[in-house]
């Protein structure tokens, strides 16, 4: 049976230092970053929110009290958010498994997605991709005319996955951080930390040959983690404000 949308609880990761952009946000964990007078972050529950999600937990890491702070004090559109601050670096697939344990939820799947980017793409395909009982997880990829800053992904005529590639010139496939994961997929993750999907988690699935497919979009992209693509943020917002509520 396929899960509607509001049987998904998102994890957003949101614990990154952001190196690259610190100068740029003095006292503010890149997620935050000021953009069309709201933080960034809100603009992606925000889009949580019209896809039809009611439950987010934001997995929180540097200057987590300022998430926290700001979250709290307001229901955004009917979505539920929590937060759940990691005290040491537990890498991408690690964070999330602790915002998953510390939340207590069961639910049918999990999206899990990044703070510092939006794919503006429909949630649905994926879930109706998952609802083969083959699959264990859907991955978004969404198509870009560069590909340069990006890994991309490679998966066969049936879009099931094949691997993650290095960065490269020219369009391609790109990973965009937008994973659905069944519930029980989470009892094969390895206890290891620090733990990533895409160099740990991901390929061991592939392994044990877990079903991975891939769910292509031509969608709107923004990842704000450089000096170059912070400033774009504005303007794509303000460009595509029908997708959020």
């Amino acid at each position: 049976m396929t899960p509607g949308l509001d049987q998904i609880t998102a994890v957003v990761l949101a614990g990154g230092f952001g190196t690259r952009v610190q100068h740029l946000l003095p006292n503010l964990p890149k997620p935050m970053a000021p953009v069309a007078s709201r933080p960034f972050l809100e603009w992606v529950v925000r889009f949580l929110a019209r896809q039809g999600i009611r439950r987010v937990v934001l997995s929180t890491g540097h200057l987590a009290e300022t998430i926290e702070s700001h979250f709290k004090s307001q229901i955004e559109h009917g979505v539920k958010v929590r937060c759940v601050p990691e005290t040491t670096p537990l890498g991408t697939a690690g964070g999330f498994l602790n915002a998953v344990r510390a939340s207590g939820e069961t639910p049918a799947a999990w999206l899990v997605l990044n703070g510092d980017s939006l794919a503006l793409a429909p949630l649905r395909p994926m879930v109706d991709l998952l609802a083969n009982p083959q699959m264990a997880g859907v991955i978004l990829g969404v198509r870009v005319t560069d590909a340069s800053r990006y890994g991309t992904i490679a998966f066969d005529a049936k879009g099931n996955l094949q691997r993650f590639e290095e960065k490269k010139a020219g369009a391609g496939v790109i990973n965009a951080g937008v994973y659905l994961l069944r519930h029980a997929a989470l009892d094969d993750f390895a206890p290891q930390r620090p733990l990533s999907f895409e160099r740990e988690v991901f390929p061991s699935m592939l392994t044990r040959r877990q079903g991975l497919c891939v769910c292509i979009a031509d969608a709107p992209f923004l990842d704000i983690g450089t000096p170059e693509s912070l400033p774009q943020a504005e303007a794509f917002i303000r460009q595509n404000m029908g997708q959020f509520a």
